[in-house]
């Protein structure tokens, strides 16, 4: 007889960060890429290109002045699709472990960067999600909940697969 794994505070934990993570990883990574630049060229059409959506983007994190060139563009190209493809592989759940680890990595710097930018009272865009954001404390709020929300997902993952499962258990009453 196999018998469900029970619902923990844990378990709880770990699905909402994966469903809410993915899904802000999703919109955040989509946006930067394909939320088109809104120039009206007639009524019904707008100029959509991903390369000039990477390069808004990129004079997003540009306007927080850490990077050199070629690091504004590598972290232009390289974390909107990172982004997406996380997102989808918090959503499947296959080998959460490593990326809940880097899903929080990555939110540890963005909260970091987001926080330097506050305290330095810094008046730029955000760039978390492809539009125009005023960088604000609700940003440094957001993140950082969204970062304590990341490291509970990890360490419950990691907690969990040290715990047997219930349907490997032998349960054979004979």
């Amino acid at each position: 007889m196999l018998q469900s794994a029970p619902f923990t505070a844990r378990r709880i934990i770990i699905w909402i960060g994966r469903l809410v993570l993915a899904g802000i990883f999703i919109y955040a990574g989509y946006s930067k890429l394909f939320t088109p630049n809104l120039m009206l060229q007639s009524f019904f059409m707008f100029k959509f290109s991903i390369s000039s959506n990477i390069s808004n983007f990129g004079q997003q994190v540009r306007s927080y002045e850490l990077l050199s060139e070629s690091g504004v563009s590598f972290v232009s190209h390289v974390l909107p699709p990172a982004e997406l493809v996380l997102g989808f592989l918090l959503l499947l759940g296959w080998r959460l472990r490593i990326w809940a680890t880097i899903v929080t990595l990555i939110l540890l710097g963005f909260i970091s960067v987001v926080t330097r930018a506050y305290l330095l009272g810094m008046q730029i865009d955000c760039g978390c999600f492809g539009k125009p954001e005023p960088l604000t404390g609700v940003t440094v709020l957001r993140d950082g909940a969204l970062l304590l929300l990341a490291v509970l997902m990890t360490v419950f993952a990691f907690q969990e697969a040290r715990q047997p499962h219930p349907w490997n258990a032998a349960s054979n009453p004979s």
